[in-house]
Order: structure tokens, then C-alpha cells, then sequence
């Protein structure tokens, strides 16, 4: 099959995003497949790859994210897709990327794959302490409207997980299918934990090794909570020594600075692309800890357990979904007490019994990329009526 991917979210320093069609693009030729992303970017421009290529198409940037940039002119999508004819058109974000998408006059199938659950990510978040989670569903109907709309323009919509699954089903979004996504179980590992590592990070926070190491990983956007996060391990202080290592950059960063500068033994790293380093880091840590309650999926929390870590995440979003008491704590979505009790709780706890878990956990809950992609595939497969030689490409 040849699947081309209207990615609108798809960025050089993008996030969980960019990780994940990374790994469809390298992981597509295996299994006789060609992947074409068009994202939009400074300058038209293409970027070959093993396993298909990157075509750049020139937009706008983003004004709250000058990382991103935002289709505009559908025509210009619209030639690259005459000149590409997929068998299978993907459309990642519901927004003017999914409309071109779904505009286009060719005859593939089209898939609104949904990495996002937007209610969940900002009105839960502004609105969740005057009013309750389905309240603030009700109150915004117009956008499940909105979304049914959208979907209703697709032939199918696939999620990574099930959480975000049962979320759509429950607005009335056509039944979503589930392709649970996986991680590069290669990389992650508790076989990468190092000891100096850990203490020469723990230094950065200006603790020594006797303290706890929080680690999180993550976007600096709203939704991820990260000052929150700060303050909560700020007031775990009066417990015990604990050092916050926060890795990621973005729209949020300038608010995420100013909170760890109030706080105490707090280390803001920015952006690491080096994944083996996060691998290491994920490993080295004492437990990761997570701001965001509106995850689809977790993919940085199921990496933690692949590298036998404990979590601390909120009781809410695909995060929890990967938690259980033997290897996690829980909080209440946007609770700076609650995430500061989930801390203190799980540094109470025998470490070496909750790292045990956690191995245990990563062996039987992760998944391998490679499984993620080999149902999302064979969905493909289906809609496009089999496999067999279509357009010069083997669909295997």
C-alpha cells in the first residue's frame, strides 16, 4: 500500500507526535509499504527516508508555536496528493489539515487517526475546578458536533489506545478503532540504569545522591501541567530531599522557568533529542512523574515502564491507564495536593518491590511499535479491499 499522512503536527522539535510517524515511516518498508508525510513547514521542500519520505509543504507558523506550522492553502496539499494517488489517505489532526484531507477529489480511503482528545486537553483543564468532567462535555457539544461532523467525512477513525477510544464512542463519534500503540522496546530497558548518571543529573538540581530523582518528559504546553508538576514536587521537600528533572521545551517554557525559579531543586534540561539519553534517564530515575490528564495513549509512561520505573500520574487520560497500585500513585487531575501526596506516598514505599513491578509491568502491558503497527496496518489493508499489487506497491 502506498499511505500518505496529512500531518499537521508534524515538526522537526515536535513531540509525541513526530516520535510516532517517525517509527510508521522506518517501520513501513518492512512490511512492504511506502509512507508519504506531508507536513507543513518553512519552505517546499522533500526529505527522502528508508522506508518513504517527508514532503514539506510551505505554511504559516504557528503563532503560540513558532515549532509548528499550520496548513493553509489546500490546493497546494492537494497537488502533492495528485501526485502521490495513495491507496490510503491518514489524516492526524482534526483540524484544517483534516478538512484538506478530506477535500481531496482522489479515490483513496481516507482515516482520521486521532491523537488528541481537545476537550479533555484545555476545557477539563481551565473549567475543571467550577464544574465536572461531563459538565464540561455538555457545555461543549458545538465542538463534538464539530468532530462528528469531521468524522462523518472519513471512512474510518483510528486511536492509539483505549481510553481516547471510549471517550469518542461516548460523544457519539462513529466507533473508533483501536490500534494500541507500542514503543521501541529495543531502547527502553531497565539494563539502562546507571547509578552515576543518576547522580550526575541529581546534581543538577543541586541534590546529592541520597535524594529522590522525579523525572518529567514533556511538551511545555498547558495541558502538561508542568508548573503544577513543579510546585507539587516543591512541597514534597518538607518530606525528603527530591530533585525534579524536566526534559522538553516548548509554547509553555517561559511559565515552566518561572516556577521551577520558585521552587527548590528543580532542573528545567529543555530539549534532549538524543533518545538514547532519555532512555538512560527513564531508567536512572526514581519514578516519572506526569502533569497531563488528557494523554491518548501515554507513550512516555508506557517507555517508564519499559525502563522499570514507577509512575505518578493522574487518575484520569490514557497515563492511567498504564498505572496499578503495584508500580504507581495516582493523583486528581490538576491537584497540586494531591500530586504532592502521590509523591510522598510513593517515596514511602520499598524501592526495590516497585521497581520489581515495574519490570514486571513492562514485560506483560508494553507492546513493541512493531505491534501497533502491524494492526494499523492490516485495518489499512482491509479498507483498501486486501492485499495484492496496487499502484506498483506491494502490500504485504
Amino acid at each position: 500500500m502506498k499511505i500518505v499522512d496529512v500531518a499537521e503536527f508534524y515538526a522537526p522539535l515536535g513531540g509525541g507526535v513526530k516520535t510516532y510517524v517517525d517509527q510508521k515511516i522506518a517501520l513501513a518498508a518492512s512490511h512492504g509499504h511506502a509512507v508519504t508525510v506531508i507536513a507543513p513547514g518553512p519552505e517546499n521542500r522533500t526529505e527522502e527516508r528508508e522506508g518513504g519520505k517527508v514532503i514539506w509543504v510551505k505554511a504559516p507558523v504557528l503563532p503560540l508555536d513558532k515549532r509548528y506550522h499550520v496548513f493553509w492553502n489546500a490546493e497546494d496539499v492537494h497537488r502533492v496528493l495528485d501526485a502521490e494517488q495513495p491507496d490510503v489517505l491518514e489524516a492526524s489532526s482534526p483540524w484544517r489539515g483534516a478538512w484538506i484531507a478530506a477535500g481531496w477529489r482522489g479515490d483513496a480511503k481516507r482515516v482520521l487517526f486521532m491523537h488528541a482528545d481537545p476537550v479533555a486537553s484545555y476545557p477539563h483543564q481551565w473549567l475543571g475546578g467550577a464544574l465536572r468532567r461531563d459538565q464540561i462535555d455538555r457545555l461543549f457539544g458545538w465542538f463534538w458536533n464539530y468532530l462528528r461532523r469531521l468524522a462523518s467525512r472519513f471512512d474510518e477513525v483510528v486511536v492509539g489506545g483505549d481510553w481516547l477510544a471510549q471517550r469518542l464512542a461516548g460523544q457519539g463519534v462513529a466507533q473508533p478503532r483501536v490500534a494500541t500503540f507500542g514503543i521501541d522496546t529495543r531502547l527502553f530497558s531497565p539494563r539502562k540504569r546507571s547509578p552515576a548518571l543518576r547522580a550526575e543529573w541529581l546534581a543538577k538540581t543541586g541534590l546529592g545522591p541520597d535524594a529522590a530523582l522525579l523525572l518529567g518528559i514533556g511538551r511545555h504546553h498547558p495541558e502538561k501541567r508542568w508548573p503544577m508538576v513543579i510546585e507539587a514536587a516543591n512541597a514534597a521537600q518538607a518530606s525528603r530531599p527530591v530533585g525534579l528533572l524536566l526534559v522538553g521545551d516548548g509554547l509553555s517554557r517561559t511559565a515552566v522557568d518561572r516556577a521551577a525559579a520558585n521552587a527548590a531543586h528543580v532542573h528545567v534540561a529543555g530539549q534532549i533529542g538524543d533518545r538514547a539519553l532519555i532512555a538512560r534517564l527513564l531508567a536512572s530515575a526514581d519514578a516519572l512523574i506526569h502533569g497531563c490528564s488528557s494523554e491518548t495513549f501515554g507513550l512516555v509512561a508506557a517507555e517508564a515502564l519499559a525502563s522499570g520505573t514507577p509512575l505518578i500520574v493522574p487518575s484520569v487520560g490514557g497515563c492511567s491507564a498504564l498505572a496499578h497500585p503495584d508500580w504507581s500513585e495516582t493523583y486528581e487531575p490538576g491537584s497540586r495536593a494531591g500530586a504532592t501526596a502521590a509523591i510522598n506516598r510513593l517515596l514511602a514505599r520499598n524501592p526495590d518491590a516497585l521497581r520489581h513491578a515495574a519490570i514486571a509491568a513492562g514485560r506483560t502491558r508494553v507492546a513493541p511499535a512493531g505491534r501497533h503497527f502491524d494492526a494499523l496496518f492490516d485495518m489499512y489493508g482491509e479498507l483498501v479491499g486486501g492485499y495484492g499489487w496496487k499502484k506498483g506497491m506491494i502490500a504485504a
